[in-house]
């Protein structure tokens, strides 16, 4: 059934005219709701809110969207999350997500998430309860962030702390659904210019 983009839809696919207009005018109005996720079909999109949202990503999401298949909940990032651990056990395959945007969309912010998700997904598999610290690879992986971000970040017009390089994250699970193990290698992007001789 296709829809308009007067109110905002969730799935943008559903839209009776997908034109420039219309994708902005349905993001603009979720994002006025603090809907900042919406589905392009098997695509999120996500609008940073630069702000705080209350209850966004606290433990209690994270619960909720563990528990729900994708597209019975409304568009979130653990949703993705969700869907790919999942999918590693259903198909018993490698899920990969893919992180794009413009500097300051929230690419670091999103990997963070997923990594929170991926973290808590893993401690209850392990009969951890929530509360308890997470395992040394969790901590790890969870922690490598501001380390690389001191080593690879930078003021831009657009963003105070800009990621200059890209990050390719792999995570490494067990049989009981647990990680157990992962490596980051980071990709760095460098700006080349043509210098005239003397």
């Amino acid at each position: 059934m296709h829809q308009s983009s007067i109110d905002g839809v969730e799935d943008m696919s559903t839209l009776a005219e997908l034109h420039e207009a219309a994708i902005m005018h349905n993001l603009y109005q979720r994002y006025q709701k603090d809907s900042i996720y919406t589905n392009i079909g098997s695509i999120l999109a996500a609008v940073n809110p630069y702000k705080q949202i209350p209850g966004m990503y606290d433990l209690d999401r994270v619960e909720l969207y563990s528990r729900h298949h994708i597209g019975q909940l409304p568009p979130h990032i653990f949703a993705v999350a969700n869907e790919c651990y999942r999918c590693i056990w259903k198909r018993h395959d490698s899920q990969c997500v893919l992180i794009s945007g413009e500097s300051g969309a929230g690419k670091t912010e999103s990997t963070k998430l997923l990594l929170q998700f991926l973290s808590v997904m893993s401690q209850n598999s392990a009969g951890m309860p929530p509360s308890e610290k997470t395992t040394p690879v969790e901590q790890s992986i969870v922690q490598s962030s501001p380390i690389m971000e001191a080593f690879g970040n930078a003021k831009t017009v657009y963003n105070n702390n800009s990621s200059r390089f890209g990050k390719f994250i792999q995570l490494h699970f067990s049989q009981s659904g647990n990680i157990h193990g992962g490596c980051i290698v980071d990709c760095i992007l460098l700006s080349l210019s043509l210098v005239p001789p003397h």
